[in-house]
């Protein structure tokens, strides 16, 4: 059995889709720190032709240290002008209505935890995307959050009966190919792909989030993209 597993990204670029795609089931690392700044609660779409922040504010201060801890804190009429944001940004893409109406569901989804509010517009992406791979928490397995980093993977890769793990490019300056072997478990990385498709410029932006992807394309097009890559091995 393949495992991955990261943090709830909200909306995040194709290659997070690739690795939940490409696993037998994913984790969802809810009880792993809050990064502020990072990129848990925002991603890039685009507008006039330039990344623009679109974000899920939130909540809970610094008591407040685990994703799963965290809470949404959206006013009714943030969430009216980030739609209204999508729309004056994307009206004239080809898939607009399907996009749009995907962006709506998430962002009024009236869960007000956060860990919960990015797992449902997680797994709302995979059905439009038609991923079918299995998803649930790090949370679920009591004790591992007492472990630190790769020790926690190697926790979770015995007790889920997983011989091989997987992750994006930038774990491997995280883990070590041997060490993980020395626990029974092979280290694989997927290298994403990022072909460029028609955006309304001449210009390519790449690396925004999969909402854009999905506004400029069809969805059988988006399911072949999620096999669009290579295989990093040690």
């Amino acid at each position: 059995m393949t495992l991955s597993g990261n943090q709830p990204y909200f909306l995040p670029y194709l290659g997070y889709w690739q690795l939940i795609h490409a696993a037998d089931r994913f984790l969802i690392a809810d009880d792993y720190a809050y990064i502020r700044a990072g990129w848990v609660n925002r991603n890039y779409i685009l507008v006039n032709g330039q990344p623009h922040f679109l974000r899920v504010e939130t909540a809970g201060g610094i008591a407040s240290r685990l994703i799963m801890d965290k809470r949404v804190a959206m006013k009714p009429a943030w969430l009216q002008d980030k739609l209204k944001t999508l729309r004056m940004a994307y009206h004239r893409a080809p898939f607009f209505e399907a996009g749009y109406a995907l962006a709506e569901r998430i962002l009024l989804n009236p869960e007000r935890n956060l860990s919960l509010f990015l797992e449902y517009s997680i797994r709302e992406v995979c059905a439009y995307l038609g991923i079918t791979t299995p998803i649930s928490h790090s949370s679920d397995l009591p004790g591992n959050s007492l472990l630190r980093r790769e020790e926690r993977i190697y926790d979770f890769c015995a007790r889920l009966g997983a011989e091989t793990y997987i992750n994006l490019p930038g774990g491997q300056k995280l883990y070590d190919y041997e060490a993980f072997a020395a626990h029974g478990i092979r280290l694989r990385f997927i290298q994403p792909v990022l072909k460029p498709y028609k955006q309304f410029g001449d210009r390519f932006t790449e690396r925004l989030s999969i909402l854009d992807a999905i506004m400029f394309n069809p969805p059988d097009a988006l399911h072949a993209m999620l096999d669009d890559f290579t295989w990093i091995d040690g």
